[in-house]
């Protein structure tokens, strides 16, 4: 089973909004609506920056929001990653694993991010490897993500399936060959997520353990 991070086991949408409008005022740039920022969600940061500022992600000033962003989101957010855990994450993750699957993350986080993230959440430990954005040269919706983790767990992708709160994990999952579970309590809506027609659809993070015994 391979999991989104953001808005899939840790609940920092809001923090990920608050990271980015501190780096603007930093910056001294103009100040972005939270809807613009929220929508960028599950891109790789310098993809979000570029579009929620309008240029391209060749440009400097992409460069130095990501710089700023990786510092600002470990002092804003971090401290409160245990608390941000899901509802059933940890009881569920310790299940699934208990029960014999392989567990890895897939997050269009920077790797480094990612780890910190997981580590001060808790959970880092349920978890066989991790695969961050800056590791492949195309990162999620492209299926690279996912073809690193099947490499490195030597699984196919007929016996995986990718559980996150977006698109772009529905997207991957089904460019890698492999079954997807679409989280309603992330950052997509419904209709966004059952646009990209995942094989199952569920409300909560027990819902995800329950679907992946019938699948």
């Amino acid at each position: 089973m391979i999991f989104d991070l953001d808005g899939t086991l840790v609940d920092t949408p809001r923090g990920i909004v608050t990271t980015f409008a501190a780096v603007f005022a930093q910056l001294d740039l103009p100040t972005v609506d939270s809807g613009s920022i929220r929508a960028t969600i599950g891109l790789p940061l310098p993809a979000a920056f570029a579009k929620v500022l309008g240029i391209s992600e060749e440009e400097s000033l992409v460069a130095k929001c990501v710089e700023l962003y990786l510092s600002t989101f470990r002092e804003i957010v971090l401290p409160k990653a245990p608390q941000l855990v899901f509802p059933g994450v940890f009881d569920g993750l310790r299940s699934l694993r208990e029960n014999g699957f392989l567990l890895a993350v897939a997050t269009s986080k920077f790797i480094f991010n990612a780890e910190a993230l997981l580590v001060a959440a808790g959970v880092r430990e349920e978890f066989s490897t991790v695969v961050g954005a800056d590791q492949v040269s195309r990162p999620k919706p492209d299926p690279e993500s996912g073809f690193l983790v099947l490499q490195r767990l030597g699984v196919p992708a007929s016996n995986a399936v990718m559980v996150g709160d977006t698109t772009h994990d529905v997207l991957m999952a089904r460019g890698a060959g492999m079954s997807s579970i679409g989280v309603t309590y992330g950052v997509h809506s419904v209709e966004q997520l059952l646009s990209a027609e995942p094989t199952r659809l569920v409300d909560s993070f027990p819902g995800v353990v329950q679907a992946v015994s019938e699948l």
